[in-house]
């Protein structure tokens, strides 16, 4: 193990983010710099791929398991909101136990939840299972980020993690295409099992090539009391999301779950402004610009994962697409963001955060517009348009993020201040499904019903209206067998322009989430740290 052995004069994370420039060299394999930027994107590339490829997976299991609506929405949410909870957690535990355990746990952990949720034969079981890659991926996102500071000397530290961070970038592009293949050619459980070999060749690297790097005076308790608040309000909030189109938004019990999360974040506020090693430093949002930063960070993302969740369904059940031909329609988003990155770099670093963040979020408003307009025999050159435009205006506000959540931070606090910007993403990601989903099943529930008898079609009981609006919610004919092929072609229509009148409102909603995020944009400014912390926006 080795050990910093500056003046104790800045906090843990700051010590653990110091160049390792006064420490002996590493001899060999272990603690090899470029090897370990290696072993470090092997790992986190898991949880990266894991963002985006079961979108495309996500018609397989439904469709298999015969799930509900909100069973997988949980697919999504479940992942994404035990990461978002657990990041700055995860980075307290590297920090205290040495980040090269905390990955090592992680990278098994992850890999042996995936090839848990293939052999899975129940969507309780998958969602579970889900929740765990989520916990396990926590750990593996700041312990990685741990070893690059420790590893790298200040001079190269920005380069590697501009490397990790375009793996990063590949992974999650790459996701929706890889997952179609998976998918159409293979199962959807495949999805899960190709992170068990990648697990294996990271623990392997893992365990020849890391070096143990800790910080001095690293803290001694954790705010357990701050992560229980948290993870309830979170749960409480999304839970009422997402079942309210079942139980009514009217309904008492859907106001009682935001009425315990509000208190929830209330307390936990509090609670953090009492606590010597708080799980959020609230003395960071002092700083209007890093509150700004924080929340753009959670609107890109509600507009974002929202909108790409009915996307998969649009693709898959209304144009008839296979899972594969489905993940190259979304090439043109994922590919812009990759182009778009290194662009929005040079343009930021030139013109300041301000101007790119606003327009970047103008582009997803307009994008987002764009896609309420969707028919059912939309072209692809369209589509692609779309998709094109949302991925070029994602491109500035990930990047740029950095300079104003990281930059914007006390240099003592830039560790904790990184894991915010993550784990504001996560969080975002989770409500972006909730909300937009809730949104999607109000309006089916809405206009299923006149829609129907519209088509001249056969009544439907309460019963049956509620079976066919789940199916409709994710663009499946509610059609029963044995049904003759005129009346097939009715409700075959009425459900997909059903699902269409959803997910063009639910699109609305995005672009209006996005538009007040250009406002956000504005208040944001460069941070006095901000190339200190440069190369951390796109982690």
């Amino acid at each position: 193990m080795t050990s910093q052995t500056t003046i104790d004069t800045t906090g843990p994370e700051d010590r653990a983010s110091q160049s390792p420039s006064d420490q002996p060299p590493a001899a060999g394999l272990r603690g090899h710099p470029w090897l370990t930027l290696l072993t470090v994107a092997v790992g986190v590339m898991m949880v990266a791929l894991d963002g985006t490829i079961v979108a495309i997976a996500n018609p397989a299991i439904q469709a298999d398991l015969k799930a509900s609506f909100a069973d997988v929405q949980w697919i999504t949410n479940g992942y994404f909101l035990a990461l978002a909870v657990a990041l700055i957690t995860a980075g307290k535990l590297g920090d205290r136990f040495g980040h090269r355990q905390t990955f090592l746990i992680g990278v098994v952990g992850f890999a042996a939840a995936s090839g848990a949720i293939g052999l899975s034969s129940s969507i309780a079981a998958v969602v579970t299972f889900r929740v765990l890659q989520g916990l396990f991926g926590a750990l593996l996102m700041p312990a990685a980020l741990g070893l690059l500071r420790a590893t790298f000397p200040a001079e190269k530290l920005n380069m590697a993690i501009g490397i990790w961070g375009m793996v990063i970038g590949a992974s999650t592009a790459g996701g929706p295409i890889l997952g179609g293949v998976l998918v159409e050619h293979v199962n959807w459980q495949s999805v899960f099992f190709i992170n068990v070999p990648v697990g294996v060749l990271a623990l392997v690297l893992g365990v020849l090539i890391l070096l143990d790097h800790r910080a001095e005076n690293a803290p001694r308790s954790f705010d357990i009391l701050g992560i229980a608040l948290l993870s309830a309000a979170m749960f409480c909030l999304v839970w009422a999301l997402i079942k309210a189109p079942t139980w009514g938004w009217g309904d008492g019990l859907t106001w009682t779950f935001i009425a315990v999360s509000l208190v929830g974040f209330v307390l936990f506020a509090v609670w953090e402004t009492k606590v010597k090693e708080p799980l959020i430093p609230l003395a960071l949002f002092r700083s209007v610009a890093l509150s700004a930063g924080v929340v753009l960070m959670v609107l890109m993302a509600i507009a974002f994962m929202g909108g790409l969740f009915f996307v998969t369904f649009y693709l898959q059940n209304v144009h008839g697409m296979s899972p594969i031909d489905a993940g190259l329609h979304l090439l043109p988003l994922t590919g812009m963001m990759i182009v778009g990155s290194p662009l929005a770099g040079a343009m930021i670093t030139k013109l300041g955060p301000r101007v790119p963040l606003a327009g970047g979020m103008a582009s997803v408003a307009i994008a987002m517009f764009g896609m309420s307009t969707l028919e059912t025999d939309t072209g692809s050159a369209v589509m692609s348009l779309w998709f094109a435009l949302l991925g070029l205006g994602l491109a500035p506000v990930m990047v740029g993020a950095t300079e104003v959540i990281v930059g914007n931070a006390p240099m003592e606090l830039s560790g904790v201040a990184g894991g915010l910007q993550q784990a504001a993403m996560q969080i975002g990601g989770s409500l972006g499904t909730a909300v937009l989903g809730a949104v999607m099943a109000s309006k089916v529930d809405g206009d299923l019903a006149a829609n129907w008898n519209g088509a001249g079609l056969p009544a439907l009981t309460p019963a049956q209206l509620d079976q066919a609006s789940e199916a409709v919610q994710v663009g499946v004919p509610p059609v029963a067998k044995g049904t003759p092929e005129a009346i097939v072609a009715k409700i075959t229509d009425v459900a997909h322009d059903t699902f269409i009148s959803g997910m063009s409102l639910a699109s609305l909603v995005a672009a209006g989430v996005a538009v007040v995020a250009v406002f956000v944009a504005l208040l944001t400014k460069r941070g006095a740290n901000a190339e200190a912390g440069a190369g951390v926006g796109h982690i």
